[in-house]
């Protein structure tokens, strides 16, 4: 600039070119706008450093940082005896960061790691490819060949321990004690019910991690896992096998359709054996159905049929009713009911209480029931468990059915003496046959071992004298002249009683049949009831007592051997004594129902006699 030029100021706010025309309003609006914005960042940059500290720490901590689960070890199942009925192997779990996986991972090492796993390459190239930052490739791969898939080397791929439960005994306890999932989850059986105690809590490891998932150090005190409590049962393994094999070669000689058997112990309420066939093999899955996968003796339903008749008998002596000794007239076989037909096998004329049993009667047990009220019948049942679930702490058992009194007509009276409009589970059954085997009282029945220094208190549902008299009358049954001889155990005095009961389905009977037998040994103070159904039978007879009664006597006399219980009685053929009950009745005062007719009424009572017993 020359000296002698002027300088000239310029203002801004004369100027036409430089000069804003703002509202006053606007340059206030944008400098509190700008205000808001400061106090926005410090209070950011308070949170950050202060309250969300915390937060902010954690997230960052999650980029390094890893919780790992230390599993804990499933509590075992046991038997009575100790023997191990399912327990858990340590394996591993294979899992892999797709991100961490070399896309150029070469074709020998996919199919090197496809064919240890189990897996094509397209399968494991799918999972490996998988937009996850975790994802398990394997799970409950064996140690060794965890081991090898190691020693491939290969980034990306890891591993970490778990365990996969196994089942010693296989398909034999398969329904009793169930299975887990994957997860080590229980999904059916004790398995399922125990689940809380034998699961137990996992432990807890802090560590970090570096970028391809190898861990650096620990970060937190670790809390280890607190493993299951092992559960014992009150199954005995060696009479475990034994029901199974019988049931097993029963249902394949019938070609029947499925079966079930369970032995109870008298005194205890212990269950010491609990079968189904069809069944499967808990350790091998991958071909189980739907009707190998039904526990039976606890899930299925099913009219009993005459194996009712000895509740029936024990009601009316308990209410004196009739006694042993009272003749009962079946008649030629065919008796009406308020014009409902009820029939026998044959024409057994006259026989004694006694012999309805031994005979199978249905008219006798009929015209033994009319002499009582539905509700007295209806209270018998539900004392003896009928209609109610059993409490056994097991998932799926059921009720049955049983109506109310109120609204039976005589004839359902009539048919429910014999087993017919009612429905029972066979653990139901053997529950109730407890009360007969045990002096009147009904055993609290359990699959748990019970403390041998605590007593099991149980509820008296009979007179002990008429359990005493009704166990006599079951020994006939198996006595030749009863209908299940077949039932008989070399050695061993026993009794039961037989059930042949058509099936109902859909809105009538069919001819098919549910052929079943509980009995109990030995007499005349039983140690042991045993159950046993099966349905269905399509291939010789299909009678209870020559379908069932024989497993029973198979199951009963090896269980005796099994619990040291010695022989009672000759190995020789049963005899029956001419006074037994059910000899040929001898002309007396007491009648029920004379010639076939609707007479129900005892003419007059008698000293209530033992009856003659099998010798």
């Amino acid at each position: 600039m020359k000296p002698s030029q002027k300088r000239q100021d310029v203002k801004f706010s004369s100027s036409p070119v430089l000069g804003v025309h703002l509202p006053m309003w606007r340059s206030k609006l944008v400098v509190f706008l700008l205000f808001m914005a400061f106090v926005a960042l410090a209070a950011r940059a308070f949170w950050i450093q202060g309250p969300g500290n915390a937060f902010y720490q954690k997230q960052g901590e999650s980029r390094y940082q890893r919780t790992l689960e230390l599993p804990a070890t499933r509590g075992k199942i046991l038997d009575r005896n100790g023997l191990v009925l399912a327990t858990s192997l340590p394996v591993r779990a294979i899992w892999a960061i797709p991100d961490a996986v070399p896309d150029d991972l070469g074709a020998d090492k996919v199919n090197q790691l496809g064919k240890l796993l189990g897996m094509t390459p397209k399968e494991l190239r799918v999972k490996l490819s998988e937009d996850k930052g975790f994802v398990y490739v394997k799970r409950q791969v064996p140690i060794d060949i965890a081991d090898k898939v190691a020693a491939l080397d290969i980034p990306g791929i890891y591993q970490r321990n778990e365990y996969k439960r196994f089942y010693p005994e296989g398909e034999i306890t398969a329904h009793l004690i169930g299975f887990t999932n994957v997860e080590d989850e229980g999904q059916e059986g004790v398995e399922l019910g125990d689940q809380k105690m034998l699961s137990g809590t996992s432990g807890v490891r802090r560590v970090i991690k570096d970028r391809m998932g190898h861990i650096v150090e620990d970060v937190a005190e670790q809390i280890p896992p607190h493993n299951g409590t092992d559960v014992d049962l009150s199954i005995d393994s060696k009479i475990q096998y034994i029901a199974y094999a019988n049931l097993k070669a029963a249902v394949e000689k019938f070609k029947a359709k499925a079966g079930a058997a369970m032995v109870v112990d008298v005194r205890t309420g212990e269950v010491l054996a609990l079968v189904n066939y069809p069944t499967y093999n808990p350790n091998d899955r991958s071909r189980m159905t739907g009707e190998q996968l039904r526990n039976r003796i606890m899930t299925d339903v099913f009219e009993p049929g005459s194996i009712m008749k000895p509740f029936t008998v024990s009601l009316a002596l308990d209410l004196h009713r009739v006694t042993p000794n009272t003749l009962v007239e079946t008649g030629n076989g065919h008796f009406v009911l308020d014009g409902a037909p009820i029939t026998d096998d044959a024409g057994f004329g006259t026989l004694t209480v006694g012999g309805v049993i031994q005979k199978s009667s249905n008219i006798g047990a009929t015209k033994i029931a009319m002499t009582m009220r539905p509700e007295e019948m209806w209270n018998m049942y539900t004392s003896i468990g009928l209609g109610q679930a059993p409490k056994v702490g097991f998932p799926g058992a059921v009720a049955g059915r049983l109506r109310p009194w109120k609204s039976w007509r005589r004839i359902e009276q009539a048919t429910m003496s014999y087993g017919y409009g009612l429905s029972v589970s066979l653990f139901q059954l053997a529950r109730a046959y407890t009360a007969i085997a045990h002096d009147g009282e009904l055993m609290p029945v359990t699959i748990f071992k019970t403390d041998p220094n605590q007593p099991v208190v149980g509820t008296q549902v009979f007179n002990p004298t008429t359990a005493r008299e009704v166990r006599a009358m079951l020994e006939t049954v198996v006595a030749p002249g009863g209908t299940s001889p077949d039932a008989a155990v070399p050695g061993y005095r026993v009794g039961g009683k037989s059930g042949t009961a058509y099936k109902h389905e859909g809105h009538g009977y069919t001819r098919k049949y549910r052929a079943s037998f509980v009995g109990m040994a030995p007499m005349p103070n039983p140690r042991i009831v045993v159950a046993v159904s099966v349905d269905e039978p399509t291939a010789g007879s299909h009678f209870g007592g020559q379908v069932s009664g024989p497993v029973f006597s198979a199951i009963a006399g090896d269980t005796m051997r099994a619990l040291n219980v010695p022989p009672n009685m000759p190995i020789k053929q049963l005899v029956v004594s001419d006074d037994a009950p059910g000899a040929p009745a001898k002309p007396g005062p007491q009648k029920l129902g004379a010639g076939g007719g609707a007479k129900h009424m005892i003419v007059s009572s008698t000293t209530r006699n033992s009856p003659g017993v099998v010798r």
